[in-house]
């Protein structure tokens, strides 16, 4: 037993780095003990009569430093009358005590390895009582806790039962000297920071508390400490070998003898085998207080293997029987057969070389924190299935152990990471804390206490040690040790870069072209970037591009983007209005702003965009044309472990994105990693619509239900243009008769239906009208010249120079204004305009408008950057439309916002939608909404009225009801108001997104330089009379050719 001098030595546990663990249980596997192998078979730890929670209300109370603490809070005799509670599981903060601090490398206390400022620590004190179950007299008694951050003391009836550092594992003690029948004290001493935390200092919300599972466990005193399953399989890999090692200890007073450990391997309805596998080992005489180590052995043929594409499991249950047969406990466990190797310098599961189409996920919930539920983690594992992402890696501890269970269950492969991060102390290796030798022992037990912890898990296959916390003695003998516990897992650290102690070459945010430099170098070890394609808000740039590689090097092996989700907090304003928090809206100092906002989905899961992307990019089937006249396309299933034929293929034939042909495929036996070329029914229309567009689209679908989507899902998808062509008519120009007065400084075109007002002095249309409704924002109008987007946050490099060349205030400089041609048909005006940023660095725009009758006009603009220019963000116009013109319908990339390094998602169509749809709510609010390769666009109201933007050649296009601006000035969503206007860009080009955040910037091919550049559209005004709005957009309405538009110049 621990004294009360000893805990509040001198020195404290929580500032000597060789103290990580008082009376702690040796880790072992997650296990729950029943009476019989029949109760086994429901998994349910609330069936066992020997496993008793302790989550609910307890009594709390919060110190904001140690010597404030309540020192005698312990005893059951002190009063807690006046305390509040808090529930367990929780974080103390997310329930008003003290304030979430986000840092990301930064310690959010001063650095001085091991000490922790007394002044800054604050402590919890939590107290509960708990009955004695019946039956547990005579036998073992442990409190488990979960998760507990950063360190704590425990003591029971007043006792002293032990201390813990290592929050993401669990904490026993054995408590049974302390217990006593009826009712039982509890009470927790929990410190925000130890010297623990200088080992956990991931980018991630540093939050505090009992935040997992507390229970009691019962065992009897002669038991299954743990087991260890190993799977085999043969060169064939159709025949499986389970070989399982159980540690029988022996803490009864006497010793044993004929302790049986024996072994039943059942089926996943937990039917018996055929044949039948039961395996009995011999017997084993144990000491008081020893331990013997008992083998199991089996074979088992035709096996069904698991793999994160087939998750087949088989029930085990393991029972220990004393000499007269009689049974003192039944384990349960769900058993994959798999191997996993590096062979070839390729990693191998089930001798495939399979591709780690992976995500980083940080356990978060924006309400609870770090308490996720297990509802929550299977959503996450469901949405990660259903956008075909089959790898998770446990970003930077292990989680929760009821997520193994459940990507055991659904099918995903895990890259184990160690709880072990010291960023904040740096690289230098006379500096980081793994190369001390006083701080080695520290190291080990996280990674030990993890293996112990999910060694039984088939969806673990890589074991990590830990991330971005240097490299040195430790890890050499963390890997060393890793693999001598267990030689069939492969061992993973980024920062050992290409030295021996890690398996797999992973770095992090690399470049394409680095990438693609190590796989030419015939490499003994693959690569599998940890970290990459940082999606931080408006994100996920050049995908396609990375996987484009991975799929012609076969020793590059994929990745895990970081990361999985947005990690705001809900808070609400003022005003009640809700929103995400971030670093610094809690008053937090340090802090990293927003830099925890950098998800695939929103906090409450919601999807962006983004998320379609990675689908698209991560699917497992690829297809070619081959002879699209004829139908012939080429499919490749690029999965390891799955047939094509477990997919229903469909097929629909499209003009200008409406169907107009459609079917099934037949059944594709496809086996994995085989192409095959199939022939579609399609054909073609004859005539050809004129100016239509034709398009081709293949998606496979789930043939069945599945524990993660409902049949019909669609899994994967391609579209294909096809070369068929009709030239478009020229459009019939309405008519009227041109009319142009001069009024108060504008000029004023119409002809009794419809018009214009051009200012003289901004070279700008002020108002537009036709039949009565006016197109344009009262007073404002355009269409005006617009390079500026708000920085998204893989611009903030950009943007530094964006603003220092006054990129987001240009300025006009001089206006010149002339009328080229005037008559009753046409009149043609040209307005140039010159804008000037900082220094020398200005834009010329010139834009010349074609007027024809009923209010067509067609504007052509030639848009020249002078001076010196970073990479733009784009380059366009920027109308204010009336507010009322919200519902637009379109034909260009879609349904789902793109740009040009991220729309291979994007199918070309016909959508229809409203403005509001447009925006995508990102925590920071950022450029969003972006459609690429625009044909032609329609701005109606309820009735129908409005304008068609029918483009000379495919543009970017935006519609929100926020101008960039507005955007750019808000922080969070709740400082955005929308306007009464429609804010309509339609640029020439905008700049790709890339992954600059945290990783490489714009590919060369997706920036937006600061060149020349001429575009062209037509503004047609629409009404109930003008027919339906595709057919007046397959006109061709352009008047852009060189020589008419510079006629008069």
């Amino acid at each position: 037993m621990l004294s009360a001098a000893a805990v509040y030595s001198q020195t404290p546990d929580w500032e000597n780095p060789k103290i990580f663990g008082r009376n702690k249980e040796k880790p072992h596997s997650t296990l729950t003990l029943f009476p019989d192998a029949e109760s086994a078979l429901t998994f349910d730890r609330e069936r066992t009569p020997y496993h008793k929670s302790l989550n609910g209300d307890w009594k709390f109370h919060w110190s904001p430093r140690p010597d404030e603490r309540p020192k005698d809070f312990f005893r059951p005799g002190f009063d807690d009358g006046a305390w509040k509670t808090i529930p367990v599981p929780s974080n103390w903060q997310m329930h008003g005590y003290g304030i979430p601090i986000y840092s990301n490398v930064r310690y959010p206390f001063t650095a001085d390895p091991p000490r922790i400022p007394h002044d800054n620590n604050p402590v919890g004190s939590y107290r509960t009582v708990f009955k004695m179950p019946a039956g547990w007299e005579g036998r073992r008694t442990l409190v488990h806790f979960a998760g507990v951050e950063s360190a704590f003391y425990c003591w029971v009836n007043g006792r002293m039962a032990g201390y813990s550092q290592g929050s993401r594992t669990p904490a026993e003690f054995d408590i049974t000297e302390f217990v006593r029948p009826g009712i039982n004290h509890l009470a927790v001493e929990v410190y925000r920071w130890s010297d623990g935390s200088y080992l956990e200092d991931q980018d991630f919300w540093r939050l505090s508390g009992i935040f997992r599972d507390v229970s009691l466990i019962s065992t009897p005193v002669t038991y299954l400490r743990d087991f260890f399953i190993r799977t085999s399989l043969d060169d064939s890999f159709r025949n499986g070998t389970l070989s399982i090692t159980g540690y029988m200890r022996n803490d009864g007073k006497s010793a044993v003898s004929g302790l049986k450990l024996e072994a039943v391997l059942l089926d996943d309805a937990q039917k018996p085998l055929d044949p039948p596998v039961t395996i009995r080992g011999n017997s084993a005489y144990l000491e008081p207080g020893a331990e013997s180590i008992l083998g199991l052995k089996a074979d088992v043929k035709n096996v069904r293997l698991w793999s994160a594409e087939k998750p087949s499991l088989y029930t085990l249950i393991l029972i220990l029987k004393d000499a007269d047969e009689k049974v003192l406990q039944a384990v349960p466990w769900r058993v994959g057969f798999r191997t996993v190797e590096i062979r070839g310098g390729q990693l191998l599961v089930n001798g495939q070389p399979i591709l780690i189409k992976g995500v980083n996920r940080h356990e978060h919930d924006p309400v609870t924190g770090h308490s996720v539920s297990r509802e929550s983690m299977e959503l996450d594992i469901r949405l990660m299935k259903q956008f075909n992402i089959n790898t998770v890696r446990t970003a930077h501890y292990p989680n929760d152990p009821s997520w193994y269970d459940l990507c055991d269950q659904y099918g995903l492969y895990v890259i184990n990471e160690a709880n072990i991060e010291s960023h904040g102390i740096g690289y230098d290796p006379k500096k980081t804390l793994a190369g001390k030798p006083e701080w080695k022992a520290a190291h080990m037990d996280r990674a030990v206490r993890m293996v112990e912890r999910d060694k039984n898990h088939a969806s673990v296959i890589i074991w990590s040690m830990g991330n971005e916390a240097g490299d040195g003695i430790a890890f050499e003998a963390i890997s060393r040790w890793m693999k001598e516990r267990d030689p069939s897992r492969p061992v993973h650290y980024e920062r050992a870069g290409t030295r021996p102690h890690t398996d797999i070459v992973c770095p992090m945010y690399s470049r394409i072209e680095h990438i693609v430099e190590y796989a030419k170098t015939n490499p003994d070890r693959p690569l599998i970037m940890c970290e990459y394609a940082h999606a931080m808000g408006n994100a996920v740039g050049n995908l396609a591009d990375y996987w484009e590689a991975i799929h012609a090097y076969p020793h590059l092996q994929g990745g895990s983007i970081w990361d999985w989700v947005d990690q705001g907090l809900l808070k609400t304003d003022e005003q009640g209005r809700p929103f995400y928090a971030y670093g610094g809206d809690y008053g937090d100092e340090p802090n990293d702003g927003n830099f925890c906002i950098n998800g695939l989905v929103f906090p409450d899961r919601g999807i962006p965009p983004k998320m379609w992307e990675v689908k698209k990019v991560y699917q497992n089937m690829h297809f070619e044309a081959v002879d699209l006249n004829r139908g012939e396309i080429s499919v490749r299933n690029g999965a390891f472990f799955v047939n094509v034929r477990d997919y229903k293929g469909v097929w629909e034939l499209t003009e200008e994105g409406k169907v107009i042909q459609q079917g099934v495929c037949p059944l594709l036996d496809i086996p994995p990693g085989e192409s095959m070329q199939i022939t579609l029914p399609i054909l073609r229309p004859e005539p050809l619509t004129k100016g239509a567009e034709y398009h081709l689209r293949v998606a496979f679908l789930l043939r069945h239900d599945t524990p993660w989507a409902d049949r019909g899902h669609e899994v994967a998808w391609q579209q294909f243009a096809l070369p068929w062509h009709a030239a478009a008519e020229k459009a019939p120009f309405f008519s009227g008769t041109l009319r142009t007065e001069e009024r108060d400084g504008s000029l004023w075109v119409g002809d009794g239906g419809f018009e214009a007002v051009w200012s003289r002095e901004t070279g700008e249309i002020t108002r537009l009208m036709h039949g009565g409704l006016s197109l344009l924002a009262a007073d404002r109008g355009g269409p005006r010249f617009n390079a500026f987007r708000a920085p998204t946050d893989n611009d903030k490099w950009l943007a530094v120079k964006w603003r220092d060349k006054g990129l987001d205030r240009l300025e006009k400089d001089r206006v010149r204004f002339r009328v080229v041609t005037s008559n009753s048909e046409k009149i043609v005006i040209e307005a140039g305009t010159i804008w000037k940023g900082s220094g020398k660095s200005s834009f010329e725009h010139v834009c010349r408008y074609t007027v024809r009758p009923g209010g067509v006009i067609h504007l052509y603009h030639e848009i020249t950057p002078r001076g010196e220019w970073p990479v733009l963000p784009r380059l366009g116009v920027i109308l204010e439309m009336n507010g009322s013109l919200k519902r637009v319908k379109y034909f260009g990339r879609g349904p789902h916002e793109n740009y040009v390094d991220r729309m291979t998602s994007a199918d070309a169509g016909l959508y229809e939608m409203n403005v509001e749809d447009f925006f995508v709510p990102y925590v920071r609010p950022q450029e969003t909404g972006n459609r690429e390769q625009v044909r032609w666009a329609a701005l109606t109201d309820d009735q129908g009225r409005g304008v068609l933007m029918k483009a000379d050649r495919p543009l970017s296009m935006s519609v929100l009801h926020y101008s960039p601006d507005d955007l750019d000035r808000a922080e969070h969503l709740n400082e955005l108001n929308p306007g009464e206007s429609v804010f309509w860009c339609l640029d020439a080009a905008q700049c790709g997104l890339g992954n600059n955040s945290c990783g490489p910037g714009v590919l060369d091919k997706y920036a937006l330089k600061p060149e020349p550049v001429r575009y062209g559209f037509t503004l047609i005004p629409m009404d109930p009379s003008t027919g339906p709005i595709e057919e007046t957009a397959r006109l061709k309405w352009d008047e852009s050719s060189a020589a008419e538009n510079r006629e008069g110049s």
